[in-house]
C-alpha cells in the first residue's frame, strides 16, 4: 500500500467498493443480509514496517509500489499506522542519525504498538551486530521508556529488554490481556479485532457445551469465547504462538481452554479416524469433548478436504477468513449439511482489496 492510497475522505466509498465486489463473488450461495463492521478510516493499524533509505548524510522512512518496487516512496509520516507510530519515526530517525553504529546498514524498521501504549522497535541490519552496537543499542532503549528495542542480522537476534509487547482489548465491557510476540502473527486493526471478538461472541450466544478450535493463533478468540463453553481445546502449529496462547489463558485466568501443539490436517486426520489419535490429543482428553461448536481461522488457502469433513460432524461452525475466494469454495462443500445464518465483513484492511468476513453455519433441520 503506498502512502497516498490512505484518503480518508474516500473511506466510505472504498467499503462500499469491498462490499459490491464480495457481494458479487458470493452472490450464487444463499447468505444472509450482511453484517458490515467498519474500522477507524486512519491510524488504525498497530504495527508497520519501512525500508530505511540512505541518501548522503539523509537517512528515511520508505515504501514501494509494487507496479515500480526499484523506486523508493518516502513515508516521513503513514496515516495508516498508529498515532503512537507516527510519532515514533521522527523520534527514531532522529535518535540514530548520528550514531554511527546504529546507523551503519541500517536496512528496516518494524513497529509492533499497542492501545495501551507499548511499543516494540525491531532493528534489521546488513551487517552483523555486536558488542558495540549493542551498548550503542542500551543507550537507545533507555531513552524510548515505554519501547523495547530489538536488533536483527543475518542469523541473530539480540533481545534488549523484550522482544514481547502485552495488548489489552476490550470485548463488551470486558478487559482481555494478549502477549503479542515479535514477528508472530497477531491482528493488525485492533479496533477491528474487538469488533470480530464481539461479533463471535453473538453469534454464539446460547451455545454450551464443548468447543474445537482449530488455528488458534495466541488465543485471541479462545479467550474470550471460554466462558460460552465448558471447555475448548484449541490446536496450533506454531511453537510461537502456542506458548503465547498459554501464558493468555493464564493471565486472564481462564480455566477451561487447553491448547495442543498439532497441525490442522493432523488433527483432522486423527479425528476422523484416519490415523491413531496421538499421545497430546489423548493427553488433552480430545476423546472425551463433545464439541457443539467448531471455530476455525485458517490462512488464505481455507480449509483442506478433511478438515471439512471433520466440522461437517458438528452442529455448528464458526468461521473466520482472510480469503473470501476460499471461503466461497468451502461454503460450497458444506453447503449439503450446514446452512450460513449469520454473515460479516469485517474492513481489517481499509483501502487495500483485503477484506476479513465471518459466517456461523448449523446443520440443516
Amino acid at each position: 500500500m503506498r502512502p497516498d492510497q490512505i484518503q480518508p475522505e474516500q473511506y466510505d466509498q472504498q467499503l462500499q467498493d469491498k462490499q459490491t465486489a464480495l457481494s458479487q463473488l458470493m452472490a450464487d450461495l444463499p447468505l444472509p443480509e450482511i453484517e458490515v463492521f467498519t474500522s477507524e478510516p486512519s491510524h488504525y493499524r498497530m504495527r508497520a514496517e519501512f525500508r530505511i533509505w540512505h541518501e548522503g548524510d539523509d537517512l528515511y522512512y520508505a515504501m514501494f509500489d509494487s507496479a515500480d518496487p526499484r523506486v523508493p516512496i518516502r513515508t516521513d509520516q503513514f496515516l495508516a499506522a498508529s498515532k503512537q507510530i507516527n510519532e515514533l519515526m521522527p523520534q527514531l530517525l532522529d535518535a540514530v542519525r548520528n550514531v554511527p553504529i546504529l546507523r551503519h546498514k541500517l536496512f528496516q524498521v518494524d513497529f509492533l504498538t499497542t492501545t495501551t501504549g507499548e511499543a516494540l522497535i525491531s532493528l534489521l541490519y546488513h551487517k552483523p551486530i555486536d558488542d558495540e552496537w549493542n551498548a550503542a543499542a542500551e543507550k537507545l532503549n533507555a531513552s524510548f521508556p515505554v519501547c523495547h528495542f530489538i536488533g536483527r542480522s543475518r542469523k541473530k537476534k539480540q533481545i534488549l529488554t523484550r522482544d514481547f509487547v502485552m495488548e489489552t482489548l476490550t470485548v463488551h465491557g470486558r478487559k482481555y490481556h494478549y502477549q503479542q510476540v515479535e514477528n508472530s502473527f497477531t491482528q493488525p486493526n485492533a479496533g477491528i479485532s474487538e469488533k470480530m471478538l464481539e461479533w463471535a461472541l453473538d453469534v454464539t450466544k446460547g451455545a454450551s457445551g464443548d468447543l474445537l478450535e482449530m488455528y488458534c493463533g495466541n488465543g485471541n478468540f479462545s479467550i474470550p469465547l471460554a466462558h460460552r463453553f465448558d471447555r475448548v481445546i484449541a490446536t496450533e502449529i506454531s511453537k510461537v504462538s502456542v506458548q503465547s496462547a498459554q501464558l493468555n489463558i493464564a493471565i486472564n485466568g481462564v480455566q477451561n481452554v487447553q491448547v495442543v501443539k498439532m497441525a490442522s490436517e493432523d488433527v483432522s486426520a486423527a479425528l476422523n479416524g484416519d490415523t491413531e489419535l496421538p499421545k497430546n490429543l489423548l493427553q488433552a482428553g480430545v476423546n472425551e469433548l463433545s464439541p457443539s461448536v467448531v471455530l476455525v481461522d485458517p490462512p488464505r488457502a481455507g480449509l483442506d478436504d478433511a478438515t471439512i469433513e471433520l466440522i461437517r460432524k458438528v452442529d455448528s461452525i464458526l468461521y473466520i477468513s482472510c480469503n473470501p475466494e476460499t471461503l466461497k469454495a468451502n461454503l460450497e462443500s458444506l453447503s449439503s449439511s450446514h446452512e450460513v445464518v449469520r454473515y460479516a465483513m469485517f474492513d481489517q484492511f481499509p483501502y487495500t482489496h483485503h477484506v476479513e468476513t465471518g459466517v456461523y453455519l448449523t446443520r440443516k433441520a
